[in-house]
């Protein structure tokens, strides 16, 4: 993606792009960061005539009162090394930088992990949607695709018809928070996209670069629109109250995928070592660290693990000769 700046630090902006860059980074979630920054400060530069940095930085972070504090300190996290990287350019070694405001480093907010049960309740929920006619089909895909996949929303939401190969059973990520990658799916998920995608063709335009998942547009489904819709469903479900954060989001429908993979393999009593691997690729993770954050234990899990560790130990003292340094004989 080539970013196009604006405002007074445009050239600066794209200079810190290019460095970021070619150290390695693909930077690509912290381009729209650099980019939301930059259209604000060319607003703000024509409002304040004798602007400064410091001051509209410290307005661009308290432009949206309603988001979290962690997604605070990720943008703080930002433009801090942008001014970082301006201290080393000639004319503005003398900046002065903002009193960084103290922002929590990791987020506490903890993920939905919903049940099998609760799966088949919200899809039984998809087939209450009016107007237009389509919609039931389009969530109803929507949300097994998540769910049996493990995409990122925004992923799933940018998905072309080229990008879904429903013979073969596989489909196309493109780069964007983490590497590119085929995913390849069952045979159960293709019968339902198979079913979606006769419901799409009668709907709006199919050729190989249309968005796979539409709207009443025609055209693209936005992002907006679709997490309204699964909030609504959330809350028909019993899942979610009218009001607040607590309760699950669209993000956990690939915590869910994780935690339910790792729960199958505990039951079929798989090395798991050697398994994580295998779902950090899946997830388009560089590494297991990526894929640990969404490995949130559940008493289902917690009980699988134990009884796994139970039968470890008690195989192990067998070979040593049944003796039992707990019980004692």
């Amino acid at each position: 993606m080539t970013a196009q700046f604006h405002s007074p630090l445009s050239r600066e902006l794209q200079g810190f792009l290019r460095f970021k860059r070619s150290l390695g980074y693909r930077y690509a979630q912290s381009e729209f960061t650099l980019r939301e920054f930059d259209r604000f400060l060319k607003k703000y530069a024509r409002k304040h005539r004798s602007w400064r940095l410091d001051q509209a930085i410290l307005a661009w972070l308290a432009s949206k009162p309603q988001r979290k504090a962690i997604s605070v300190s990720v943008d703080a996290t930002i433009v801090r090394q942008f001014c970082r990287y301006l201290h080393r350019l000639p004319a503005h070694s003398s900046l002065s930088e903002p009193r960084w405001p103290q922002l929590p480093g990791k987020s506490d907010f903890l993920p939905y992990i919903l049940s099998k049960k609760e799966v088949h309740q919200l899809l039984k929920l998809t087939k209450k949607l009016a107007r237009p006619p389509f919609r039931p089909r389009l969530y109803r895909a929507l949300i097994l695709l998540l769910y049996c996949t493990g995409v990122r929303f925004g992923e799933a939401l940018r998905l072309r018809m080229r990008d879904v190969d429903v013979p073969a059973r596989v489909l196309f990520v493109e780069t964007f928070k983490g590497r590119a990658r085929w995913v390849p799916f069952d045979r159960s998920l293709a019968r339902e996209l198979e079913i979606y995608l006769r419901a799409r063709r009668l709907f709006a335009a199919a050729q190989s670069d249309d968005h796979f998942f539409v709207g009443a547009n025609h055209r693209t489904l936005p992002k907006n629109t679709a997490w309204e819709t699964l909030r609504k469903l959330f809350q028909k479900a019993g899942l979610k109250p009218a009001r607040g954060r607590v309760g699950p989001r669209p993000y956990d429908w690939r915590h869910t995928f994780a935690v339910h993979r790792l729960t199958r393999w505990y039951r079929q009593g798989v090395d798991l070592h050697a398994r994580l691997p295998w779902l950090s690729t899946y997830m388009g993770h560089d590494d297991i660290l990526g894929t640990e954050t969404y490995l949130t234990v559940t008493p289902e899990l917690l009980g699988l693990a134990g009884h796994r560790f139970r039968l470890r130990y008690l195989h192990a003292n067998e070979d040593e000769g049944d003796h039992d340094p707990i019980n004692p004989r």
